[in-house]
């Protein structure tokens, strides 16, 4: 059985998967470690490897940002699977907004810690949460590292990929208000699925995931 990495999106920690159950898999949950200023979704990518020892024919799940970081693992290491929630495979399914704010780069000059209190700004382009995820969404934002979010916003808006590796398996929201489902090729579509799926429709995504774990 292969070992599974579970990488959380931006903002987030491993606490994203709380409501999936992944039966008696070997998972291993990925923190966030501190990037370099000149890290790229690429050497960020390199880094987690080398730190969680990730070897070939692993599983490789990502939510959001951390499924674009999976395909950058999955184009260094021959994986297993790499499995997208609510993620982007290439830089052509990207949204409209990524090439306004590369050249409109206004959140810049924002401090590191102002975005750690900006949920009342992101949660109505996430979706509804219970009162229980979202006490749990808040606290892993105000928990995460200012530099970090600072970071990987940058490294994300940069990240310029066009390559697909072998293996990837793209689940997403139909209510998607982050990535659309409409510029994407071969997704998994949950219907009423939305950004934050991963919590809202836990026990389907569940259902997903032990289909395609099981092939």
């Amino acid at each position: 059985m292969s070992n599974i990495y579970l990488i959380p999106g931006l903002g987030a920690d491993c606490r994203i998967y709380n409501n999936i159950n992944f039966h008696d898999h070997d998972v291993t949950c990925v923190d966030w470690i501190e990037p370099h200023k000149t890290d790229t979704l690429i050497t960020y990518a390199q880094k987690l490897i080398y730190q969680y020892n990730i070897k070939p024919n692993s599983i490789v799940i990502g939510n959001s940002l951390g499924g674009m970081i999976a395909i950058e693992i999955a184009k260094i290491i021959p994986v297993a699977k790499v499995i997208q929630i609510s993620s982007i495979k290439t830089i052509d399914e990207a949204p409209w907004y990524f090439s306004l704010l590369r050249v409109i780069p206004f959140y810049k000059p924002v401090p590191g810690k102002v975005f750690t209190r900006m949920e009342f700004l992101i949660k109505p382009f996430f979706g509804h949460m219970n009162e229980a995820d979202n006490w749990l969404f808040v606290d892993m934002l105000k928990k995460s590292s200012p530099v970090f979010l600072k970071w990987a916003m940058d490294a994300t808006l940069k990240w310029d990929n066009k390559v697909i590796p072998k293996n990837v398996v793209q689940i997403i929201g139909d209510k998607d208000l982050v990535f659309s489902y409409k510029r994407m090729n071969g997704a998994i579509i949950v219907k009423g699925g939305t950004h934050i799926m991963i919590f809202e429709r836990a026990k389907e995504v569940t259902k997903i995931l032990k289909r395609i774990l099981k092939k």
